[in-house]
């Protein structure tokens, strides 16, 4: 019976199967090839011996249904792998299996392999969910609309801007994606304690070779465990990716309120439901689930961190926690990614709505070009300021005109005619070097990926 979400409903089978059980423990038991395979060529093993544990390293011999049932009987994950292994090593070769290895080895260094199988597709899914926003840049670097702060209108602004912005960041994700690789994604094979005690003096040569085999960098030092600031910075990126995804949805859903509407997900009207009580609505669904997932994936972080302080040498307090929040973080983040791809992707426009908001407040947007063209006509600053904003809180008030009221001042007659006011007024030549920003993020995107 299906009872997490996750089994049903959010994530994508790509991430799915990077940590679905059989894969999970086709890993583990590469890790224990590897090792067979590092001891043979030290000489700490016969070949022959590694052969035969490499063959036998396979989910076809091994299967997950006998290591949990062996897991059962012992109550410990690592040695029912072991055990279910070296029953299926045909002679002695059985007998080698794992020597040298301490349970952590084999988790962590897995875990790497998913961890690098994961971040491959985040880093797909973050380049094509950019390259969607760069196109819808280059697309609107010239469709000016009001830019908004604090929730009032600001200045005019283009849709070609808030896009750019946009993949500009994507494009830093997938940076910091690729740098967690660089510190997660490492193999050890140390033993107890980090030593390498059992192998004696070639263990660290074991260790090394081992990273060799599974295409690694090995671990610099470790006790026991991969030290978690590393999977902390990870959960912190991949937090950091919902963030991005959420901040843009959130934009989306305020651009779709029935006020303003000037963007919104696309909607079908022939299947989709709005409501099953309202049959008028059309809710930014898509975008909504964007923000509440993100919520949960920034939730691990707290609990990621919380991993790295632990008792002595090891404890096995990060082991359960982490059995949850890694898969978990990985599906989510990705299905989101999914999720804001196909919501860029059949963007709605509302060409209508974008100007009707550029005009909304009868010219208050370009107070701040007015007090700016009487600063470079002569007047000081201080005073072009005080006049324009006694006219704006007027225009404001008694919904008029910016550009009437500012006529009718005496003060502005020796610096603007009407003529000069009407040109000022137009927010569509009021975005300063918004298309130059936008070609040259355009321009150096080319290097991205």
């Amino acid at each position: 019976m299906a009872i997490h979400p996750i089994e049903f409903r959010y994530g994508t089978p790509e991430m799915k199967n990077v940590w679905e059980s059989e894969n999970k423990l086709q890993k583990m038991l590469d890790i224990e090839s590897a090792l067979s395979q590092a001891e043979a060529a030290l000489g700490i093993v016969p070949q022959e011996v590694a052969d035969e544990i490499k063959r036998k390293a396979n989910t076809k011999y091994v299967t997950l249904e006998r290591v949990n049932q062996i897991e059962r009987e012992t109550n410990h994950d690592i040695a029912a792998l072991v055990k279910g292994l070296a029953e299926q090593c045909d002679g002695d070769a059985g007998e080698y299996v794992h020597f040298g290895a301490t349970s952590n080895d084999i988790v962590d260094s897995s875990q790497s392999l998913l961890f690098k199988e994961s971040i491959a597709i985040l880093k797909e899914k973050a380049e094509r969910l950019a390259e969607i926003i760069l196109k819808l840049a280059d697309e609107n670097k010239n469709k000016v609309c009001i830019g908004r702060t604090h929730g009032q209108h600001a200045l005019p602004t283009t849709y070609g801007m808030k896009f750019a912005l946009w993949a500009d960041e994507l494009h830093r994700q997938y940076e910091r994606l690729e740098g967690s690789k660089k510190n997660l994604c490492v193999a050890m094979m140390d033993g107890a304690v980090g030593t390498t005690a059992a192998l004696g003096e070639i263990g660290w040569d074991v260790h090394k070779k081992v990273a060799e085999i599974l295409d690694l960098p090995p671990a610099k030092i470790t006790n026991q465990v991969v030290q978690r600031d590393n999977h902390a910075e990870f959960m912190m990126n991949m937090a950091n990716i919902a963030t991005t995804l959420d901040k843009i949805a959130l934009e989306i859903r305020n651009l779709q309120r029935t006020e303003i509407m000037e963007v919104g997900e696309y909607f079908d009207p022939e299947k989709q439901v709005g409501s099953s009580t309202m049959p008028h609505k059309m809710n930014p669904i898509t975008a909504e689930r964007i923000c509440g997932v993100a919520r949960v994936v920034r939730s691990y972080v707290v609990a990621a961190m919380e991993n790295n302080p632990l008792w002595h040498e090891r404890d096995l307090t990060n082991s359960s926690c982490e059995r949850i929040i890694f898969p978990e973080a990985c599906i989510l983040t990705d299905y989101i990614l999914n999720l804001t791809i196909k919501l860029m992707s059949n963007l709605v426009f509302y060409d209508e709505n974008i100007e009707r908001n550029l005009n909304m407040t009868h010219g208050l947007i370009m107070a701040e070009r007015l007090m700016a063209e009487l600063t470079r006509r002569g007047m000081g600053r201080q005073t072009a300021y005080g006049i324009v904003r006694e006219c704006a809180i007027k225009a404001n008030k008694n919904q008029e005109l910016l550009s009437d009221i500012i006529l009718s001042r005496k003060e502005i007659e020796p610096y603007l005619t009407k003529e000069d006011v009407d040109e000022i007024m137009d927010p569509h030549t009021y975005i300063g070097s918004a298309k130059k920003i936008v070609n040259e993020v355009l321009e150096s995107s080319k290097d991205w990926f």
